[in-house]
């Protein structure tokens, strides 16, 4: 396990195996960022010169590494770039520090020690580079017998001069934040034949009973029983049937409360409305919904804000076989309303409504599930894009803006009304599916908000891009699991704490 802290150390004379330095761009050349300036004179004024001498200018997330020949006491420096020199460090921007900390550290993986000298010069800052610092350094290596991966780096320093020797509140908040996310990448790149349902399930009370959360497992005789009708029918083709999670945090103190739901289907082949194999190959992902509100859950109970959390994991295998779901089938949801199932791969939302609905119990203050749930998410906003719908315009800008200081891009939607028609049934209360392609991730949201109960507070997040780097590794994002959504429910737990 990676850890951090703080070191209010001379960057020239700290023991470490690699030193990281911030590097702003301009006209002249790279320069050192702000706290970095003893180190040109400790390469006799000529390391600017020698990073222009081998093509590095400073540009964001450009990486250059330097060997110093004695000059400072780490034998590697590894420059970062930050971007454009007229920006002043002491505001830098916090994303940008966690995309730099994370790719240098992503870099130098297989170091016992680094050292990372960027702009920290207030507490925000510190814990930006902490954190994109111990994102970067994820690894996941567990089903490699080769030995051919380099173990990500173990000992990290944050080096600031206004900051504490030791593990303070900084690095310990940006441990939880990163011991969070990590749990959820992991989650999200064990394959399905080592994450199915109960599984999920048992990991769930393992995690969450261990940091002091309150977890409750229905199997699927009794969500049968209850009548989670949307849980049951997507399982029903699977040999390993669904199971639905309760997680529960309480403070003395809250005044509100929140309620994530998570999709969480372990992995999804279409049923026997089957995806092509091209569209199959990463569709263990598709629990990440579940996974982010597993993770937030377990960095809420730790970071304790004063609020009341309750997180639903809606958990199951959507197969196709003899006993699977077909389409035109009518499902009984738990609240109670029928729904023609058109297409089987139009799972997430079916589960996710008997979750909605359930949450809709324990009276909360506001509502969000999160899902990789249409493919129409990616096509209108991209891989790294989340889209938000809400039933509330101020409820869709809080959770766009506390994404964005998370750093997890998202972007508000409508929920055009026109769009319910097409979900129209001739047999039951409602279809999965619109016959038109067109604006689907929004009927998709339209298509939940039915499960919502009247002057109940919600959103609806489709991160079916952002849970999965299919591309190469960027800024502290490595290729497969994200962990995306995770910061952003912390944040909104914490945003509702201080309300």
């Amino acid at each position: 396990m990676t850890t951090v802290r703080l070191n209010s150390a001379d960057p020239v004379s700290f023991d470490t195996d690699a030193l990281i330095v911030g590097f702003r761009s301009g006209p002249e050349g790279p320069r050192p960022a702000t706290g970095a300036e003893s180190l040109d004179a400790a390469f006799g004024g000529k390391l600017a010169a020698t990073l222009t001498a081998v093509g590095f200018s400073g540009k964001p997330g450009e990486l250059a590494k330097v060997p110093v020949f004695g000059a400072i006491a780490a034998p590697l420096l590894v420059a970062v770039g930050l971007g454009d020199s007229a920006k002043a460090d002491a505001t830098a921007d916090a994303e940008a520090l966690r995309r730099a900390a994370g790719a240098a550290v992503r870099s130098i993986a297989g170091t016992a020690r680094a050292a990372l000298l960027l702009p920290a010069e207030s507490a925000d800052q510190a814990e930006a580079v902490a954190l994109g610092a111990l994102l970067g350094a994820y690894g996941f290596s567990r089903y490699r017998t080769n030995g051919e991966v380099k173990e990500p780096v173990g000992d990290l320093t944050v080096l600031s001069a206004n900051g504490a020797d030791g593990s303070d509140g900084i690095a310990g908040r940006a441990s939880v934040l990163a011991e969070s996310v990590t749990l959820v990448r992991d989650l999200v790149n064990t394959p399905p034949s080592d994450l199915w349902p109960a599984k999920f399930a048992e990991i769930a009370e393992q995690r969450g009973g261990e940091a002091g959360l309150s977890v409750e497992v229905l199997d699927d005789k009794q969500l049968k029983d209850g009548g989670y009708g949307g849980l049951i029918g997507v399982g029903q083709g699977s040999a390993n049937p669904p199971r639905l999670v309760r997680l529960s945090y309480t403070h003395p103190e809250a005044t509100k409360t929140l309620a994530y739901v998570g999709k969480g289907i372990t992995f999804d082949s279409g049923g026997l409305s089957l995806k092509p194999s091209a569209s199959m190959d990463w569709m263990k992902s598709d629990m990440g919904g579940a996974g982010a509100v597993l993770g937030a859950l377990i960095g809420i109970a730790r970071l304790a804000p004063k609020v009341n959390v309750v997180g639903y994991l809606c958990l199951a295998e959507n197969l196709p076989s003899g006993t699977a779901q077909r389409p035109s089938d009518v499902i009984h949801s738990y609240s109670g309303k029928t729904v023609e199932v058109l297409d089987t791969d139009a799972e997430g939302r079916l589960v996710l409504m008997d979750g909605i609905a359930r949450a809709a119990e324990d009276s909360p203050d506001l509502i969000v599930d999160v899902a990789t749930l249409t493919g129409a998410q990616i096509v209108a906003l991209g891989w790294r894009t989340a889209g938000v719908m809400a039933n509330d315009d101020a409820v869709r800008e809080l959770v766009v803006e506390v994404a964005g200081a998370a750093g997890e891009g998202a972007w508000g939607m409508p929920l055009p009304e026109e769009l319910r028609k097409g979900l129209d049934s001739p047999i039951a209360d409602i279809a999965n599916l619109q016959p038109e392609r067109w604006g689907s991730m929004l009927a998709a949201g339209i298509f939940l908000k039915e499960f919502v109960p009247d002057g109940v507070r919600w959103a609806h997040i489709d991160m079916a891009g952002p849970a999965y780097n299919k591309g190469e590794p960027h800024g502290y994002t490595p290729k497969g699991g994200t962990g995306a959504i995770t910061r952003t429910l912390i944040g909104l737990a914490e945003r509702h704490a201080s309300i």
